[in-house]
C-alpha cells in the first residue's frame, strides 16, 4: 500500500522510533517523583522543553505537553471562555473542527467567521477593518490548512492582532515538521501534533502566553506548573522532538524544494491525463505535500474514488480525516465558493518526506487508470 494520507497521521520516522525505544528504557520514573529516576525524567522534559523553544522561538516556560492538537485546541478556547465568558471570537472560515466546533460550544452564537478568498486565504483587509470595531476575546487563524495545504498569513495576522491588543491563536498542526518553525513563538497560543510530522499519537505541544496563568483544562494534579494536570508521556515527548528535529534538519538542507517539485509535475503530468479534473488554489503558496482536486464528475465521486483506489493499493483522503463521516460538503471549500457538488467531488492527496517520485507517478498512472475505466459509462450517461 502507498500512503498519501499524511495530512491525516503520517507514519512514524525512524528517528522518532529510536528516541521512543531509547526513552522507555531510560526513562521509567514518573517525572513527579522525588527519586533520581524521577528526576532524570523530568529533566528530559525539561531539556525538550528548550529544544522545542528554540524552533519555534519562545522560551521554554510558555510550553506546555499535550495529548495532541485536538487537546490543545480545546485548552485555548475553554480558557478564553473563562476569562471572557460573554465576548466573541474572530475564527476563520477554514479552521480545523478542533478549533471552530469547539469555538461554537465555547461561545454560543458569538463567533465570527473570517471570510476567505478564492484561494482559501483569510480576508486579511476584512480582519483588519472588523478589529478596527470590535475587540473579540481571541482571533483564530491556522498556519496551514489540513485539506488545501493553502498557507495562511499568519505572521501577518499575529502583527494585526497584536496592534489591536488581541491574543491571536494559530494552530500549527500542519505547518510544524513541515515548513520551518522560526517564528511560531511570536504567536500567543500554538498547537502542534507530533503524529502529523512522524512522531507518535497521542502526544502534541501547545505555546501559551508568558503572562497570566492558564486556567488548566485536565484537573487533579500540580503538572506543569498546574497547566495541564496527569502525568507527562516523556517517551512521546522525546520521540516528537526527534521527529520535529529531523524534520527542521530537511527543511534546512533545502528537502522542501526538492519535494515541490515532485508535487508539482504531479499535478501538471495528471491535469494533462485526466480531463475535467482540476487543482484546488493552483496559483496559492501551498504546504509542498499537499494536493486537493476536484475529481470529474461520476456518480457518488468521492468515495468511488477513495474505495477504488484503496483497491489499487493506494491510501487518499476526501479531506479532513476529523469530519470524514459526515454528510456535508467541505466546509473548507465551500468558504473558498465551491459549490456543494463541487466540493462533493474533491480528493486530497497528502504525502511525507520519505515518498518518492516513483510513488507520486504510481499515484498518477491509477488515477488515469480508473478514470479510462469510468470514461466509457460517463459518455453513455450524458
Amino acid at each position: 500500500m502507498i500512503y498519501l494520507d499524511h495530512n491525516a497521521a503520517s507514519p512514524l520516522l525512524p528517528a522518532a522510533r529510536a528516541a521512543w525505544l531509547e526513552a522507555v528504557d531510560a526513562f521509567p520514573g514518573n517525572p513527579s517523583s522525588p527519586h533520581r529516576l524521577g528526576a532524570r525524567a523530568d529533566t528530559a522534559l525539561e531539556q525538550a522543553r528548550q529544544r522545542l523553544a528554540s524552533h519555534l522561538g519562545c522560551s521554554p516556560f510558555d510550553l506546555v505537553w499535550t495529548s495532541g492538537a485536538t487537546e490543545s485546541c480545546t485548552t485555548v478556547l475553554r480558557h478564553v471562555a473563562e476569562h471572557r465568558p460573554a465576548a466573541t471570537v474572530c475564527v476563520s472560515a477554514i479552521e480545523h473542527p478542533a478549533v471552530i466546533d469547539c469555538a461554537r460550544a465555547a461561545f454560543p452564537g458569538r463567533v465570527t467567521l473570517i471570510p476567505v478568498d478564492h484561494s482559501g486565504s483569510v480576508d486579511l483587509p476584512w480582519l483588519q477593518s472588523h478589529l478596527s470595531l470590535q475587540r473579540p476575546a481571541l482571533v483564530a487563524v491556522m498556519a496551514a490548512n489540513n485539506e488545501t495545504g493553502v498557507l495562511q498569513p499568519w505572521a501577518d495576522v499575529q502583527r494585526l492582532a497584536a496592534t489591536h491588543g488581541v491574543p491571536y491563536f494559530c494552530d500549527a498542526t500542519q505547518w510544524c515538521g513541515r515548513l520551518p518553525s522560526a517564528g511560531l513563538g511570536a504567536c500567543d497560543f500554538v498547537a502542534g501534533s507530533a503524529h502529523k510530522f512522524g512522531g507518535p499519537r497521542g502526544v502534541g505541544f501547545l505555546k501559551v502566553p508568558r503572562a497570566g496563568k492558564l486556567q488548566p483544562l485536565l484537573r487533579g494534579g500540580s503538572q506543569q506548573d498546574g497547566r495541564r494536570a496527569g502525568t507527562e508521556n516523556v517517551a512521546g515527548v522525546l520521540a516528537l522532538l526527534a521527529a520535529l528535529d529531523w524534520c527542521e534538519a530537511q527543511l534546512a538542507s533545502g528537502g522542501a524544494a526538492r519535494r515541490l517539485a515532485a508535487r508539482s509535475r504531479f499535478e501538471t503530468e495528471l491535469l494533462g491525463a485526466v480531463a475535467g479534473l482540476s487543482v484546488n488554489a493552483p496559483a496559492a503558496d501551498r504546504l509542498w505535500n499537499t494536493v486537493s482536486v476536484l475529481m470529474p464528475a461520476v456518480a457518488d465521486c468521492r468515495q468511488r474514488w477513495v474505495v477504488k483506489l484503496d483497491k489499487a493499493g493506494f491510501a487518499v483522503s476526501t479531506g479532513s480525516a476529523c469530519a470524514s463521516g459526515s454528510a456535508e460538503p467541505s466546509p473548507v471549500l465551500t468558504a473558498m465558493g465551491l459549490s456543494a457538488d463541487a466540493a462533493g467531488r474533491a480528493l486530497r492527496f497528502s504525502a511525507g518526506w520519505l515518498t518518492t517520485d516513483a510513488e507520486w507517478a504510481a499515484l498518477r498512472a491509477a488515477v488515469v487508470r480508473i478514470h479510462a475505466e469510468w470514461e466509457p459509462a460517463d459518455r453513455r450517461l450524458s
